[in-house]
C-alpha cells in the first residue's frame, strides 16, 4: 500500500520542489536572459528541464523498486496499470513544477510557491495520512489534487484492487498537465 505513496513522494520532491527552483535559478543567474537571444524558446528550455526531472523520477522509482525487492515486497496487481498511473502522476506533478518555475520571479518566490503546493499535497493526498481515514468532506476536497488521484490509482494497481472507472482520475491528471504546461509556456519569464 505504501509503495505508491513512496513513489509519489519522490515525484513530488522533484516535480514540486526541485524543478521550480532549477528553472527559476536559471532566471536568477541571468542564464535565461542570455538564452533569449538564441533560437531556444520556452518549450525547449522547459523541455530540457522536464527531461532531466523525468530521468530523476525514473531513477527514484528504480531505487525504490530495488529496495522493495530486497524487502520481499510483491506486486499483487498489474505492472502496466501501475506504471501508467505512475507516469500520469509524474507528468501532472512535473507540469505544476514547470508552471511555478516558468513564472516565478526568482528562486525565493519559486520556493515559497512550491512549498505552498507541496506540503498540502504531501500531507492530504494520501502519502502520509491514508485518504480512507479522512472525513468524507475532506476526501472530496483533496480529490482535486492530481497527486491524490495518482496515489489512488497506483495503490489500486499495486494491490490488484478493482479501480472501477479510471476516467475521472485520468482526466484530472491529463487536464492539470495540459493546463499547467500551456500556462507555463504562455507566461514564461525570461527575466
Amino acid at each position: 500500500q505504501t509503495f505508491g505513496a513512496a513513489a509519489a513522494i519522490a515525484i513530488c520532491a522533484g516535480g514540486l520542489m526541485g524543478l521550480p527552483q532549477a528553472v527559476s535559478g536559471l532566471r536568477e543567474l541571468k542564464i535565461l536572459k542570455r538564452l533569449r537571444v538564441t533560437p531556444a524558446g520556452p518549450v525547449f528550455i522547459l523541455g530540457v528541464e522536464l527531461s532531466m526531472y523525468i530521468v530523476y523520477c525514473i531513477v527514484s522509482l528504480a531505487t525504490l523498486t530495488a529496495a522493495a525487492l530486497l524487502w520481499g515486497v510483491r506486486l499483487h496487481g498489474s505492472l502496466p496499470a501501475f506504471l501508467g498511473s505512475w507516469a500520469l502522476t509524474m507528468l501532472s506533478a512535473l507540469s505544476i513544477g514547470m508552471l511555478v518555475g516558468g513564472t516565478a520571479k526568482d528562486v525565493k518566490q519559486a520556493s515559497v510557491l512550491a512549498s505552498i503546493l507541496y506540503f498540502p499535497m504531501l500531507i492530504f493526498s494520501g502519502t502520509t495520512l491514508p485518504i480512507e481515514v479522512m472525513p468524507a468532506a475532506m476526501q472530496k476536497i483533496v480529490g482535486v489534487f492530481p497527486l491524490t488521484q495518482g496515489i489512488t490509482m497506483m495503490k489500486q494497481a499495486f494491490l490488484g484492487i478493482s479501480a472501477g472507472s479510471v476516467l475521472l482520475p485520468v482526466c484530472v491528471m491529463l487536464g492539470v498537465s495540459a493546463l499547467c504546461t500551456a500556462l507555463s509556456i504562455r507566461f514564461f519569464r525570461w527575466e
